[in-house]
């Protein structure tokens, strides 16, 4: 066991964990969570990090780590309105049972894969873009703790942007606290807290929240995870992988826990020769990464409680920063194409927008957009096509 395989997967965990938790709270405020559910989420979460990274490096000898879905996660705090916690966790079980289908059925995986990739990342773009907004919108009301900290993410994002995110974290909470911002931390000193949830199933949360919630996991971080094992030169064990998160994401989600999946950028520092020269012991970061993630779910609830403590403010600046560099890619891969474009910007401002129609919120309705504005332009041009060759 190398120093730089325990010093690269406890690096990958306090990136991972450090720079979105901000955001899973988010998510939790916005799904109508109290404190205790809010622990008990960040704590489910944690544990399925552990226990899926553990058995996948250890089962297939190569360097699997797992994370929550941060995606995801925007796409909760996102919501209109609070949709209570019972509702939420139905959606949360329907998105990890549609994982598990797709583990089983090649074809279901086969169409998610189809949905083109300008009007996925488009839907993504519109999540991100209302919490990167939001930052500058703070900013007006609290210049003096919001400003500073946007000055000091741009020129740190210059050397390194995951680290940028959690210096901006350590920032934020000296100047909240040297402006007499901190509340009061709840549940101090207390160890993990755990409840179960009975889930309450509505067809609208289902359709609105479980399905783009299931997209967004499988397009924006399952399937580039499975590009960065590529990358590395790793055979991939795709139906294993999404057998064992999605099992992960459904025990967990009567805990109150989103869904679990593949990670992408935090997989980078696991997988590359800085980890280990040698590929075939890269793997041993698994199970480090899995101890990092075990340690973190023993103090869950201290942890929530100290996100309680921040002024609203600073919780929004940290989310929204920590997004700025998924919403460039996602942007980016949107506007690519330039025949899709039209078709992305629809997505993106519908689901932008906010628009609920029916209950059902608005990454389905930018997505529906997407797909049909693309169909028939795609139609028109074959039209076209079949008129020019007669």
């Amino acid at each position: 066991m190398r120093f730089s395989v325990i010093s690269s997967a406890l690096v990958a965990v306090l990136v991972g964990f450090g720079g979105t938790l901000a955001l899973v709270v988010a998510a939790a405020q916005a799904a109508g969570a109290d404190t205790v559910q809010t622990a008990s989420w960040v704590t489910g979460l944690c544990l399925a990090m552990a226990g899926s990274s553990a058995y996948l490096s250890i089962r297939h000898r190569i360097p699997v780590v797992t994370a929550w879905s941060t995606p995801g996660a925007a796409l909760i705090a996102a919501s209109a309105a609070p949709m209570g916690m019972e509702a939420a966790v139905g959606a949360f079980i329907f998105a990890a049972a549609l994982i598990l289908l797709t583990a089983a059925f090649r074809p279901i995986s086969t169409l998610i894969e189809r949905i083109p990739v300008s009007v996925a990342a488009a839907m993504l773009a519109g999540v991100l873009l209302r919490f990167v907004l939001a930052v500058f919108e703070t900013a007006g009301a609290s210049p003096w703790l919001v400003l500073p900290l946007v000055a000091l993410f741009l020129v740190l994002r210059l050397a390194s942007p995951p680290f940028a995110v959690l210096a901006v974290l350590a920032a934020g909470v000296l100047l909240a606290g040297a402006q007499g911002l901190l509340g009061e931390v709840a549940l101090e000193g207390s160890l993990t807290t755990l409840m179960l949830i009975v889930p309450r199933f509505e067809l609208s949360v289902l359709i609105g929240l479980g399905l783009p919630l299931y997209i967004v996991t499988m397009a924006s971080q399952n399937l580039p995870g499975f590009a960065v094992l590529r990358a590395a030169g790793y055979p991939v064990p795709s139906r294993s992988i999404l057998s064992v998160t999605g099992l992960a994401s459904l025990l967990t989600a009567p805990l109150g826990a989103h869904t679990s999946n593949l990670a992408a950028i935090t997989a980078s520092l696991c997988t590359g020769p800085d980890a280990h020269p040698d590929k075939d012991k890269r793997w041993l970061t698994g199970p480090v990464y899995a101890g990092g993630y075990l340690v973190l779910a023993l103090f869950g609830a201290s942890l929530v409680g100290l996100f309680a403590a921040l002024p609203q403010a600073l919780v929004i600046t940290i989310a929204g920063l920590a997004l700025t560099g998924p919403l460039v890619g996602a942007l980016g891969a949107a506007l690519t194409v330039e025949a899709d474009r039209f078709a992305a910007v629809l997505t993106l401002a519908v689901t932008a927008s906010g628009l609920s129609l029916f209950g059902i919120g608005s990454a389905f309705w930018g997505l529906l957009a997407g797909l049909a504005a693309l169909g028939l332009d795609r139609g028109w041009r074959r039209w076209g096509a079949t008129r020019k060759a007669r």
